[in-house]
């Protein structure tokens, strides 16, 4: 018998080995050629990038900027498509690759919307993405204050617990109040976007506040935990390990910092 399994997708390819995540400056072109398009170029950090069976990829089909972007499903299975693994810091369960087009033939049924049309689709994906990834660094920036305390708890150090010590109930009282003011910020902006709005500079700010408050936060946490926090096999550990994913991944805190400006028109 064959063994069944289910198709498994991959994000958008957008970012590029010399343009990162400038959408606009896309190197990767695909050339109409009759009833096909002949896609030539790399994509570079494309998460699931190896494991999945489809790629929506970010394509140069017209002039430069952002009018000349186009959507293509690609399938892993078309001649002139290869990929390659990326060894991370962290991240380890989550698939990474660089993907290679050489002269890649997909069919112009493929498309995916209009024609050079496709930079509003890669902007709309990234304000859900960048929430997302708000979310996760919310997440984790509360394990490791919960795993802080408890440490601090239990530890001993100098005949009392090291909870007892005030140095350390103010950093978790600091680590607490940083943490806190990114679930407020992120509950208000999840409830604006349901309903209906895409406050696209507020979004910019989310995630950077989001996760430079996990940097901050998993380090407190890791300096309570001392020698134990360097050791495999904690939470504090791991999270402290991917944190740097966080603030990079969906737009790097500079870019969102001047995509947020351009927003409010400075």
């Amino acid at each position: 018998k064959p063994v069944w399994r289910a198709r498994r997708p991959t994000g958008e390819a957008i970012t590029q080995p010399r343009s990162g995540t400038d959408g606009a400056n896309l190197k990767t072109t695909a050339r109409r050629e009759g009833d096909h398009y002949v896609v030539n170029g790399q994509k570079m950090f494309i998460t699931s990038g190896f494991r999945a069976d489809y790629y929506t990829v970010a394509v140069r089909t017209g002039g430069p900027g952002m009018g000349g972007v186009s959507l293509l499903l690609i399938e892993r299975d078309r001649p002139g498509f290869s990929r390659t693994k990326l060894r991370k810091m962290g991240w380890w369960a989550s698939d990474t690759a660089q993907l290679f087009f050489d002269n890649v033939k997909v069919p112009v049924d493929n498309l995916i919307g209009p024609e050079n049309a496709g930079f509003n689709g890669i902007m709309r994906n990234f304000n859900p993405e960048r929430i997302m990834l708000a979310a996760g660094a919310y997440g984790f920036a509360k394990v490791c204050l919960e795993e802080a305390i408890d440490y601090a708890r239990q530890r001993e150090t100098f005949g009392k617990p090291l909870i007892k010590n005030q140095v350390i109930r103010h950093k978790i009282v600091d680590m607490a109040m940083k943490v806190n003011a990114v679930k407020a910020t992120l509950e208000n902006l999840a409830l604006r976007v349901e309903q209906g709005e895409q406050p696209v500079a507020e979004i910019c700010m989310l995630k950077n506040l989001s996760t430079t408050t996990l940097e901050w936060v998993a380090n407190e946490a890791m300096q309570i935990f001392g020698g134990a926090g360097y050791l495999r096999g904690s939470k504090v550990e791991r999270i402290y390990r991917e944190t740097k994913v966080m603030s990079i991944g969906g737009g790097a805190i500079e870019i969102m910092k001047d995509l947020a400006a351009r927003q409010m028109g400075l």
